[in-house]
């Protein structure tokens, strides 16, 4: 069974950095897609960043220049790497993610994933 889990949220002051991971597990045969959003109460959910199957980046306009999404297909992990972080961007950051897996029969199938989310707060 394929899973994705963050890991790198907590706490960071205004102006700092941070950078979230997400590992995938289980039977990987490759990952295409890869997304983070995040969201806050009472808001909808926002994509912040996605790496498309061709390679090509796409951030909101309030995170460019500023946030830098990459994936290390050794390690079946994606990050996003965060500069002069702001109070505005606390939030749950999840990421999402297009796997082509094997399952136990041995057919090649391809899903779209969640993680679990971590808090990132930024806050002096």
């Amino acid at each position: 069974q394929v899973q994705l889990v963050e890991s790198g949220g907590g706490l960071v002051q205004p102006g700092g950095s941070m950078t979230l991971s997400c590992a995938a597990s289980g039977r990987i045969i490759r990952i295409t897609a890869m997304s983070w959003y995040r969201q806050t109460p009472g808001r909808q959910r926002e994509l912040v960043a996605q790496l498309t199957t061709s390679g090509s980046t796409n951030y909101a306009d309030s995170v460019t220049g500023r946030f830098t999404i990459s994936r290390d297909n050794a390690k079946n992990t994606g990050y996003l790497q965060m500069n002069s972080l702001k109070p505005d961007d606390t939030a749950v950051y999840t990421c999402n993610a297009d796997i082509w897996s094997s399952t136990e029969t041995g057919e090649d199938v391809v899903g779209r994933y969640w993680g679990q989310g971590t808090q990132v707060t930024v806050s002096s």
